[in-house]
């Protein structure tokens, strides 16, 4: 008897893709559920998502972020049964044998926590620029069921086992719209999970990253939390890294922003450390959390 798939997809003013991401999933070859948990948007992505009957429909009456909208419908997939949850952004579609590709590796692999797809670009033919930055990177880790390990893939697209969620939790809700899936996966390793990319199933994701000083600032202080929380590495070390972190991004981002705004960013993070630092008790207790999952702070 085939495991039951439900589809998680978090939507937000997304009615220029709506209708390409639920018709993709719909041409699944993988009997699926469709939960769709709407932000609060303005568009015309609610009237849109209302033409399907056979999706269930959550509107929250804010924008709750990333995170915490997909932890909404995660929770109810886990309640229906589900034996695995697929986690697709607004702004991408699958092809008929993604999902079912995806499922075979993942429920033949009980090591593997999640598996992601193929990310392509909107041309379908290109992969996306950030996602063969880390694919590429890891090439050389193939193992003989066609499955690249990797210690981090994007939340575009994610097939993680319920066992996985269980034990590992849910999106850590102290974050709103970057850094969630980069925390989630250093949680699956301490668990002991792995995540693989499966070569035989494909997504496409149309998206352009743009960014601003205001959106690098931001992505940056998460990247510094990031580094603070990680429970695969000591307090110590892990105050060591993030610290480290509030010198080298500002010198990353040098080429692109420039002086002042590099000096802007590394005051900004030294201040956003300090604060962290201000703030122990809680870093400590959300690092207590991340070892015990669902148990802790990560349940909706």
């Amino acid at each position: 008897m085939e495991k039951k798939i439900s589809v998680v997809v978090v939507t937000y003013n997304g009615e220029i893709w709506i209708k390409k991401n639920i018709d993709s999933l719909l041409k699944s070859n993988y009997p699926i559920d469709i939960i769709v948990v709407d932000n609060a948007s303005t568009d015309q992505s609610i009237a849109n998502l209302k033409e399907y009957k056979n999706i269930q429909l959550i509107q929250n009456n804010k924008n709750l972020g990333f995170g915490k909208a997909n932890n909404i419908g995660i929770d109810i997939a886990i309640k229906n049964g589900a034996d695995a949850i697929f986690l697709l952004n607004q702004d991408s579609w699958i092809f008929e044998n993604t999902i079912t590709n995806l499922a075979e590796k993942l429920f033949e692999n009980p090591d593997f926590g999640m598996v992601s797809p193929m990310h392509y670009s909107i041309n379908e033919n290109v992969l996306d620029n950030s996602f063969s930055t880390y694919y590429n990177k890891y090439k050389n880790e193939i193992d003989s069921n066609s499955i690249r390990i990797v210690p981090f893939v994007n939340a575009a697209a994610w097939l993680v086992s319920k066992k996985c969620f269980i034990k590992v939790g849910y999106f850590d809700p102290i974050f709103n719209h970057y850094g969630e899936d980069r925390n989630f996966c250093d949680r699956v390793h301490y668990h002991k999970f792995k995540i693989g990319i499966v070569k035989n199933a494909v997504i496409c994701h149309d998206r352009i990253v743009k960014l601003n000083s205001n959106k690098i600032i931001l992505q940056s202080q998460y990247l510094v939390l990031i580094q603070v929380i990680n429970c695969n590495n000591s307090l110590f070390s892990s105050l060591l890294l993030g610290l480290k972190s509030v010198f080298g991004l500002p010198k990353f981002h040098f080429k692109s922003q420039g002086l002042l705004k590099s000096i802007y960013l590394l005051y900004k993070l030294k201040l956003y450390y300090f604060r962290l630092l201000l703030d122990i008790k809680t870093i400590k207790q959300i690092r207590f959390n991340s070892k015990i999952g669902i148990n802790g702070i990560y349940t909706p």
